[in-house]
Formats: structure tokens, C-alpha cells, sequence
């Protein structure tokens, strides 16, 4: 779906909601009918989220703003993001709630400016914003990290992604995910999550390891080696419980895990 598309959706989906809740009517016209393209507006809402009486939102704005016109990708990714959440997340029935109220969207798409600015090597700026995205938002991303489109970040309270993690296309991951080092190695310490991963909340993966494109971890897991493709851990630690149902878990959703008589062995 182009982008514009997506925002003409987002604008007839607050035009209806201020027809049916006239007392939301300022807000929705705020943050979205008087906008005619998604990057302002969505710059704006993130720069009121983070800013501060120590760093005013008009500033954050203007990061924003430069970022989506210096980064064609960026609102195609903030897009496919919103796409993925409205389709594998069933509280999140409209766009614009999904880009208004879930703090899972909100910290992802305020992660990628920070990671914008780290590679631009304004890193003191990306720290900022970290700090402020886990106070504001309780998701802790370092900035360095290398997160794909087409991500869910459902509820998103307490996740922790480490400096050297990469997370590819279309993984999805619940609420107290960790991806982690092990201590205090340093270098390339942290895990490497191959596209179309569902990681289950609460599960801790730990180490530069590799999750196989299409795996599942199960909730509560700790992660401490590889997982083939395809493949569903669970455990603490965790071990192989099964093939998975499905080529990519991330779009499924399914938390259940199916045990195989190969994975019992």
C-alpha cells in the first residue's frame, strides 16, 4: 500500500472517530486531520512524546523532520510497521490508533531516528533519545542496533535490544523480550534474529547467536545457542521442542507450541 494511500486510510479513520466521539475532535485534528502527508504529523506526535522542559519538543520536531527528508526509506519502514501491527495484533483494529496510542509503534519509529543519528555519528543526540524513548516509553533500544521493517513490537514494556543486534524483516516480539549479551565480552556480543521470527514475551536470547529465519522462542525461554530455521525452542534453558507450524511464525502469531516426537527426544 503506497504511503499516501495509508494516510487518506489514517485521515478517513479520524474523521469518523470525531463524528462518533465529538470530545476527541481537537485531538485527532492536533495530530492528524491538519496534516496532508504522514511525515509531519507522525514527526510531530513522536517530538511531543519525547520532548522535555530540558529539551523542547520543537527541536526533536525538527530532528524528525530532517530524518524523513534526508531518508526516503524512513516512512516506508514507519508504514510497513504500522501494516504489520495492524495485521498480526487484534486489539489494533485501526491505523490511527496504532500510530496514536501504542507506545510498541511509537518507540520503534523513535529508535530509528536515533539509529539514524548514531550512523551519522551524532551519537550523543542518539543517547538522548534512547534515555528518553525507555523513560517515556519503557522499551530500551540502543541506538546501534539493526532493526529491518515490517516489525511488531506488542505492548512492548521492558523490551531490551543490545548495541550489537540485529533484527530482520517482518520479526515480531512481545512485551519483556530481551536480546542481550552474556556479560562483559565486548565486540559483537549480541544475538542476530533472522525475518519472520516470533519471539514470546518474557524470553531472554543472550549472546552473539543466530535465530534461524522462521523460528519460534517460546514465552519465558532463555536462548543461550543457535536455532535452525524453522525450528520452535522453548525451555530453560532452551532446547528444540518441534518444527514450526507455519514458514513465518512472526505473521501468525500462534503462542502455542506444538511438541514433536523429534523435538521430545
Amino acid at each position: 500500500m503506497k504511503i499516501q494511500d495509508i494516510w487518506s486510510t489514517i485521515h478517513g479513520e479520524a474523521q469518523r472517530e470525531c463524528e462518533h466521539e465529538p470530545e476527541i475532535r481537537i485531538f485527532l485534528e492536533q495530530h492528524i486531520l491538519r496534516y496532508p502527508e504522514f511525515a509531519p504529523a507522525l514527526a510531530m506526535l513522536l517530538s511531543v512524546k519525547l520532548g522535555s522542559k530540558h529539551f523542547p519538543p520543537q527541536v526533536l520536531q525538527e530532528l524528525f523532520e530532517g530524518y524523513y527528508l534526508q531518508s526516503p526509506d524512513a516512512i516506508e519502514f514507519a508504514v510497513c510497521d504500522l501494516i504489520a501491527t495492524q495485521q498480526r495484533d487484534p486489539a489494533a483494529v485501526n491505523y490511527f490508533e496504532i500510530m496514536l496510542f501504542l507506545k510498541g509503534y511509537q518507540a520503534l519509529q523513535s529508535y530509528r531516528l536515533a539509529h539514524w543519528l548514531w550512523t551519522n555519528n551524532r551519537r550523543s543526540l542518539a543517547h538522548f533519545l534512547q534515555n528518553r524513548i525507555s523513560e517515556v516509553f519503557a522499551v530500551d533500544i540502543h541506538p546501534a542496533a539493526v532493526i529491518g521493517k515490517g516489525i511488531l513490537l506488542d505492548h512492548a514494556t521492558s523490551l531490551v535490544i543490545g548495541e550489537t543486534a540485529v533484527v530482520e524483516d517482518n520479526v515480531s516480539l512481545l512485551h519483556e523480550v530481551t536480546l542481550g549479551g552474556t556479560g562483559k565480552e565486548t565486540g559483537d556480543r549480541h544475538p542476530k534474529v533472522g525475518k519472520s521470527v516470533m519471539i514470546g514475551a518474557g524470553a531472554k536470547i543472550l549472546g552473539n547467536i543466530r535465530i534461524g529465519e522462521g523460528a519460534k522462542v517460546g514465552a519465558g525461554s532463555v536462548v543461550l545457542d543457535d536455532v535452525p530455521a524453522h525450528y520452535t525452542v522453548a525451555g530453560v534453558p532452551a532446547h528444540i521442542v518441534g518444527r514450526t507450524e507455519v514458514p513465518e511464525p512472526a505473521l501468525d502469531m500462534n503462542q502455542r507450541l506444538v511438541f514433536t516426537e523429534k523435538g521430545k527426544s
